[in-house]
């Protein structure tokens, strides 16, 4: 599970700065994080702390994980629309070639555009998951192919007009393909989604498909559908498995490499065992393989260096089935994750002072670990917008019987709360209600934001069990986002739990008050502004938000908890009785744990369609309205660090890091290293 990124320009938190002895483009004290911003989306970069206490072998093993991570760019951009890659290479095959007047405003329109579709890792919103159209004309767009080499692009025997007949809808028809995932169950989520994770079926004949499979009663089930497409052959539904000999083939043999190259530098024999677990499961796609290595992976809390890769997140599915690829290299952050450490060794503690019935508690709770780390490399869906924190596996039965790996992401974090400071204006002071939220905010925000990660990803993904019988899935679209607001509910829960004082994770409840806040107010007003006005809230995340902070509000108004306030003609919220609200988040959670257990559809439906879905069009108006003056860009992501081996005498001696500070330019070299699928029609 991933905790998703902060809001820009609404988390704004004390700075941290890291010391840096590697290369990079400007020195440590002229070191800018913000390097574009075009759309609704601000670039930065993120500095990788304390890269050179790591060995030369755990360096390199960094850089084979990295490369590894880079090597599913194209994946992402298939899987999130089928024509996603034909699209990016037209756009970059014209930017690249254009003979014309590249100093005009349609052509700037243009560029941003070919931005945005890298940013987003294709045509539909990275958050929103809405297509966005170009601001230029199509027939500018017709004159860019006209006068620009499409040879790259064409399929044989085609012509550029021809590509142009069969581009142009798909770019410029807000009707064609609008949203790459649908949550309209009544149309067809997989009907009515673009998500290239289906073709040619139904939503009826997938989930037939899948319950033939799942007939057989397991207590190890196995997560079906994972890393395959579902399409129709002569008339028979059938999946294309996602491995070193079928679909993205291309890739993942260069994945296998790199990760072959990793095995042979891994740190310990567990970590070298999990790697060639991991390499067998991408050449055979036997599920079976990636549960053992789940089992595998998660065993290894030793190893300093640790990665993400795989097909693992299913929020682009519409049916909650399909994973995204992701990759992620990174290594540990010793001193901050004493912090977290305290929160692993105690999960049992927390597991049984849980509000939640005691039919759903676990009896004993299992392998649960967890530790700061400083990421090295981004890629597939965590590039160029990752989480900042991260709890894996996902598969339930794993985490009962084996337990679960932690993460927070220590200078992602921190990388945002720098670029925030750099602005000059931020949406904390626009929007917090009083100056006591502003001072305690600034004094408490930093451990605030990183402790609710701490225990979000730690203790809330990892809590709770389903009850026999109950399927995983039997959530289905709301899964994601009731599974995040559990997690999010037990952390805010125990954030203001004395034991935090005794464990000497927090000098006070302060600590607690500040996150209480940063929750009610981004729920109700702050992720709002990142929706267009008289749309609904779609994204899991953000639906669990809003799930969290309105019925808070809701059904703390008869003792006032939250009191809704007008000054001089602004929507603002307040708390009013932290413990009343403390309460109040313990009663949800139990809840929802109660839900998830037992696999209450209904109640599923009922929660998220009353709380989460719906925004008031007067306060939604109003909120953009102020946020529109304040010019801030309400989605950051970022570049990657560059890693480089010195090579003497044959030898690596020395692996280099950099930090560059062109958007636009690593995305056109990643687009010419990283591109192994073939461009289809």
């Amino acid at each position: 599970m991933l905790t998703h990124v902060k809001i820009l320009g609404i988390i704004t938190m004390s700075t941290l700065l890291f010391s840096c002895k590697s290369t990079q483009d400007n020195p440590q004290s002229e070191f800018k994080y913000t390097i574009d911003q075009f759309a609704d989306v601000k670039v930065m970069r993120y500095q990788v702390s304390d890269w050179d206490s790591l060995t030369l072998a755990q360096k390199e093993l960094v850089y084979y994980l990295s490369q590894a991570s880079l090597c599913g760019r194209d994946i992402v951009f298939d899987q999130n629309f089928k024509y996603n890659l034909l699209v990016r290479r037209t756009l970059e095959a014209i930017e690249a070639s254009y003979k014309g007047n590249k100093d005009t405003d349609s052509y700037k329109k243009f560029y941003t555009y070919l931005k945005r579709v890298w940013f987003s890792n294709g045509i539909h919103h990275h958050y929103s998951g809405d297509k966005f159209t170009p601001e230029f004309e199509a027939a500018y767009f017709a004159e860019l192919v006209k006068n620009s080499d499409m040879s790259p692009v064409l399929a044989p025997n085609e012509t550029p007009e021809q590509l142009l007949a069969f581009i142009s809808p798909i770019l410029f028809d807000p009707t064609v393909y609008p949203k790459r995932i649908s949550l309209d169950a009544k149309a067809g989520l997989v009907e009515t989604s673009a998500c290239n994770f289906y073709e040619g079926v139904s939503t009826t004949e997938v989930e037939n498909f899948y319950a033939n499979m799942a007939k057989t009663k397991t207590n190890t089930p196995i997560s079906y559908g994972l890393n395959s497409q579902v399409v129709k052959e002569n008339g028979k539904v059938v999946e294309k498995v996602w491995k070193l000999d079928g679909m993205y083939g291309p890739a993942i043999a260069k994945m296998v490499y790199w990760l072959e190259k990793a095995a042979g530098v891994a740190q310990n024999p567990a970590q070298k065992a999990h790697i060639l677990k991991l390499i067998e499961y991408y050449k055979t796609g036997d599920l079976k393989t990636w549960d053992e290595y789940n089992v595998m992976w998660v065993a290894d809390n030793i190893s300093t260096v640790d990665y993400v890769n795989g097909f693992i997140e299913n929020y682009g599915d519409p049916m909650g089935m399909k994973a995204n690829w992701e990759g992620i290299s990174n290594f540990t952050d010793i001193e901050a994750t004493k912090r977290t450490k305290k929160i692993s060794e105690n999960a049992q503690w927390f597991e049984d002072h849980s509000p939640v019935d005691q039919r759903f508690k676990k009896e004993k709770v299992k392998g649960v670990s967890a530790k700061v780390i400083n990421v090295a490399q981004l890629g597939g869906a965590c590039y160029p917008t990752p989480p900042i924190g991260i709890n894996l596996p996902n598969a339930d039965w794993i985490r009962r019987d084996h337990g679960s790996k932690s993460v927070t992401i220590q200078n992602i974090s921190a990388a945002y709360d720098a670029a925030a400071a750099e602005g000059k204006n931020n949406a904390l002071t626009e929007f917090a209600c009083t100056e006591e939220e502003l001072v305690l905010h600034k004094k408490y925000g930093t451990l605030a934001g990183n402790l609710h990660t701490d225990l979000h990803e730690c203790l809330g993904h990892g809590s709770g069990k389903l009850l026999p019988g109950t399927n995983s899935e039997a959530l289905k679209n709301y899964s994601s986002a009731m599974e995040e607001a559990r997690a999010d509910l037990f952390a805010l829960y125990y954030m203001m739990d004395p034991k935090m004082i005794e464990l000497d994770i927090i000098p006070s409840l302060e600590v607690a008050k500040v996150e209480y806040n940063t929750a009610i107010r981004n729920g109700l007003i702050n992720q709002i502004t990142r929706i267009e006005l008289g749309k609904d809230i779609e994204q899991a995340h953000m639906r669990c938000r809003a799930l969290i902070a309105n019925w808070s509000y809701q059904n703390g108004l008869a003792e006032n908890v939250i009191e809704k306030v007008i000054k001089n003609g602004k929507t603002y919220y307040k708390i009013n009785d932290y413990q009343k609200l403390r309460l109040l988040f313990g009663k949800l959670l139990a809840e929802l744990q109660r839900i998830k257990s037992e696999g209450d559809y209904a109640a599923a439906k009922t929660m998220i369609d009353t709380y989460a879905v719906k925004i008031d069009p007067k306060l939604h108006k109003e909120v953009l309205d102020r946020y529109t003056k304040l010019q801030l860009a309400p989605y950051g992501g970022f570049v990657n660090p560059k890693l480089s081996p010195v090579v003497k005498n044959g030898q690596i001696v020395d692996i280099e890091i950099t930090y560059p500070d062109d958007f636009a330019k690593q995305m056109k070299e990643y687009s010419k290293d990283f591109s192994f699928i073939p461009t289809t029609r």
